[in-house]
């Protein structure tokens, strides 16, 4: 069969450099990469031969072999399982097709030390290109589950390839590697020693539910007793996992480090995680759940298509990757394993999202989650602040679909506060330390912290001491709409309704200042209403600037512009809210237009009206927004720049 040669994609090429030049300090780390693609090939296959009666397919031994050659300094991982089709084998092997491959790259170029490097590239899923930190020539022989031609893939990892069509290849995938000279100073160690094997599939892949094979080494020449022949016998294949699941064993039975091995073995992630969750459930609807939260946030997470979910398993029958059934998106970033005992084996996605009993785990496993959450806040308050870094984001859309557990999830979540330029806090924490009198919770959402604490809107607050949550995250501005409490308490925005601060008292002193100031400014507020009523729905004094002219708020139900746009960059039409103008009746240029109204009165020419309309336009700039006309805005500032001079 004709032989064919391909060139690298650029990034697979600059990955592969990456891994020959000992990005990695632990190399052992090939061979847990390889028994675990091949622990996924077999899994596929039984899955597949349970739901496909014509699948041509053996599937009476399933196992994984592994074997070495001392004289040519082989390696070979072989298992029986699903395999690859040629156009499989070009598509998976040659390339990385992923739309973050730059930006991984990037990242794992600025990385600090090994151990992020490591974490980069396990995040990035990209596994089998580790055999190439450990060998000259990567050779993989394929053939897919009842297909009658296989496929040879081999590459020097030099930016080609090969492929070429064979006859001969049995079912499943074999990974043969020709391996470097043993260098102990470079952590290259003797991979053709069968303890070295031993050693490394314990440490990594003792709870693979496959056995994992070894031929046993033959007896040395002349080991038979004297005046006996040595014994030729063949002997068993040693095998060299337990193949005990460990969600099935009591946790006495299992140390950190085996459950921190499964966890990389789900995720082909190479960090440990930074919590482990444990549930069992025994009555009418039996299942056990090994849960698992990472240490960090992988690249996609917020991704289209970015796989999630919970390995589902009935009856230690391996069913399906990323079963989104069993966690809502909010928690997608939690791997795992939940093991049903009731469930048909036959069971499909579409099944599985109408099915009661997995509705009922869907709930447990959240709240679980949940509380495993706030038990690390008052326990272990490093882990959560790590937690919220990597997560927080992504946990908070849940406050938009779980509405069972928006209390708990409002619990969890920790916010930027004016309280502490440095660290977060939590509404338990703002809550107790409100001022006596405050019925609210104070928060302002925007693009960055400096933005917001330079908004007009919170020059009160910061005059009255009276701490605000600063919301930055993209999602803050939806779930904030759905006017949300806390232990009784609303959460309101800055920069909507009116503002009314202090204690009873201070309000009663304000109301009457503020009811003698609008008599004074009435006729100036109703003429800029109407001279600026296609833009605003109403000028009114304000209680909440101190050092600013004016500001622009909304109405206290109304959509935020910033939530109009997203809505609309997501292809909704809303129709356009009028906001309301609040003018400082201290500042020097409101009161000023308030005289110069006063004494024009309806002569006020076009003089006043550019004034006005300057006054918008600074508010609208102050807090962020685009002008409608900025041109003219220009034109008029500069006109009025001239004057003065």
């Amino acid at each position: 069969m004709p032989t064919e040669t391909f060139e690298f994609q650029v990034e697979a090429r600059q990955l592969l450099q990456m891994m020959i030049h000992s990005i990695y300090s632990n190399k052992d780390v090939f061979l847990r990469e390889l028994v675990s693609n091949a622990s996924d090939a077999l899994d596929k296959l039984r899955l597949e031969a349970l739901r496909d009666d014509s699948l041509d397919a053996d599937v009476s031994d399933l196992h994984i072999a592994i074997e070495t050659d001392r004289q040519t300094r082989t390696l070979t991982v072989r298992d029986n399982g699903i395999g690859m089709s040629h156009d499989e084998v070009v598509q998976l092997i040659g390339t990385i097709a992923n739309s973050g491959t730059a930006k991984f790259l990037r990242e794992l170029k600025e990385a600090e030390g090994a151990a992020e490097a490591e974490g980069l590239i396990g995040q990035f899923g990209v596994g089998f290109y580790s055999s190439f930190m450990v060998a000259d020539e990567v050779t993989l022989l394929t053939r897919r589950a009842g297909e009658s031609q296989g496929t040879r893939w081999t590459s020097t990892g030099e930016g080609t390839y090969t492929v070429e069509t064979v006859d001969d290849a049995p079912q499943g995938t074999a990974v043969t590697l020709r391996l470097k000279p043993e260098d102990t100073d470079d952590q290259l160690h003797d991979y053709v020693s069968p303890w070295k094997i031993r050693e490394i599939v314990k440490r990594y892949s003792d709870f693979i539910t496959w056995p994992v094979r070894m031929a046993a080494e033959s007896a040395p020449e002349g080991a038979g007793a004297a005046g006996e022949e040595a014994d030729d016998t063949p002997r068993e294949p040693e095998t060299l996992n337990s193949m005990k699941a460990l969600w099935a064993r009591s946790r006495d039975e299992v140390s950190d480090d085996e459950y921190h091995e499964l966890y990389k073995h789900i995720s082909h992630d190479w960090i440990d995680p930074l919590t482990t969750v444990r549930l069992q459930a025994e009555g009418t609807f039996e299942y056990q759940a090994l849960l698992f939260i990472p240490s960090h946030a992988p690249h996609d997470l917020f991704m289209q298509g970015y796989k999630r979910g919970i390995q589902l398993y009935v009856k230690r029958v391996f069913i399906m990757d990323d079963c989104e059934a069993l966690m809502p998106p909010y928690l997608r970033f939690v791997k795992g394993v939940v093991d049903a005992q009731d469930l048909s084996l036959n069971v499909s996605r579409e099944i599985l999202q109408q099915d009661r009993q997995i509705q009922l785990m869907h709930r447990r496993l959240a709240k679980k989650v949940l509380s495993t959450v706030k038990d690390m806040m008052s326990a272990e308050p490093e882990q959560y602040a790590t937690f919220w870094r990597e997560f927080g984001r992504v946990v908070k859309e849940g406050l938009l679909s779980d509405f069972e557990n928006r209390e708990t999830i409002l619990g969890i979540s920790s916010f930027a506060t004016t309280h502490d330029e440095d660290e977060p806090t939590t509404l338990r924490g703002y809550v107790d330390r409100m001022k006596d009198g405050q019925e609210h919770i104070y928060y302002l959402t925007g693009e960055s912290r400096q933005a917001i604490e330079n908004s007009p809107h919170m020059e009160a607050f910061r005059a009255k001491g009276v701490e605000v949550l600063l919301l930055t995250d993209p999602v803050d501005e939806v779930w904030v709409e759905a006017d949300p409490e806390f232990d009784g308490r609303k959460l309101r925005s800055v920069a909507k309704g009116e503002v009314d601060l202090g204690t009873e008292e201070e309000k009663k002193e304000a109301a009457t200042e503020r009811e003698g100031r609008q008599q004074e400014y009435a006729d100036l507020l109703g003429w800029m209403t109407e001279r600026l009523g296609g833009t605003v729905k109403e000028v009114r004094l304000s209680s909440r600037l101190t050092v600013s002219p004016a500001c622009i708020v909304s109405d206290t139900h109304d959509v935020t512009p910033a939530l109009e746009n997203m809505y609309r960059a997501m292809g909704q039409e809303v129709p356009h809210v009028k906001r309301i103008l609040e003018l400082n009746a201290e500042h020097p240029l409101v009161g000023g237009l308030n005289k110069a109204y006063a004494a024009r009165g309806e002569s006020a020419g076009t003089g006043l009206e550019e004034t006005a309309e300057l006054l918008y336009d600074l508010a609208l700039l102050a807090e962020g927004g685009e002008l409608a006309d900025p041109s003219r805005f220009v034109r008029l500032m500069a006109d009025r720049l001239e004057r003065t001079l």
